[in-house]
């Protein structure tokens, strides 16, 4: 006989957290710790301010759940608070210079920026190539060099597989201001990426 899974849905749960039910608060967690601290690791770069991030962020939405509307889902609610924690992290680092939490709602001075048009296509690079531990370790470096504006767009979009209205959610910005956002982070990423590929797998055509 298969066990019952608590908390079936959504609907459900959110009942069980608001009625303060141990058991709804550990199902949240384990439904969505692996996705936060994904998130909070590939902004922060940083496996301990990752994990800070992961228990603010629970420890947020346990204090604020009856201020929760149900308007979005409570995963999309959850990215927005380890957004939010992240970003203040950063700022306290000092290492963001081109974002301000006061920027007008689908501001994006990023799109200003030129990026280079000589790329070569490395996503036609042979998957077990794409796959390889110095392959991850190469991308992951290219992703944690791109600005916050374009990388959060693309962690959340590409890696997490958010759409680009539940990306926009959690950002605080426009669906277009997100297609933007990717856009050009994919092209600073393909740039960036270009020559290693190109190395590794012998030689890609080049796309002007």
């Amino acid at each position: 006989m298969v066990a019952q899974v608590a908390f079936p849905s959504e609907a459900q749960l959110l009942e069980g957290l608001r009625a303060g039910e141990p058991a709804a608060f550990r199902r949240l967690v384990e439904l969505n710790s692996a996705n936060v601290y994904s998130v909070a690791l590939k902004l922060l770069g940083d496996e301990q301010e990752a994990e800070d991030v992961l228990q603010e962020t629970f420890l947020s939405a346990f204090q604020a759940i009856d201020r929760f509307e149900g308007r979005s889902q409570l995963s999309t609610w959850l990215y927005r608070i380890a957004y939010n924690g992240s970003l203040m992290r950063l700022r306290k680092r000092k290492q963001m210079t081109e974002f301000s939490l006061d920027q007008p709602l689908g501001a994006d001075s990023e799109d200003e920026q030129p990026v280079s048009r000589h790329l070569v296509d490395w996503s036609t690079a042979p998957d077990d190539q794409l796959l390889t531990a110095e392959a991850r370790e190469e991308m992951d470096r290219a992703i944690a060099e791109l600005p916050e504006t374009l990388r959060s767009t693309f962690v959340l979009r590409d890696i997490q597989g958010l759409s680009g209205a539940e990306t926009a959610e959690v950002l605080g910005i426009t669906v277009q201001a997100v297609k933007n956002r990717l856009h050009r982070a994919r092209l600073r990423l393909r740039d960036r990426l270009s020559d290693y590929f190109t190395e590794h797998a012998g030689g890609l055509q080049a796309t002007a």
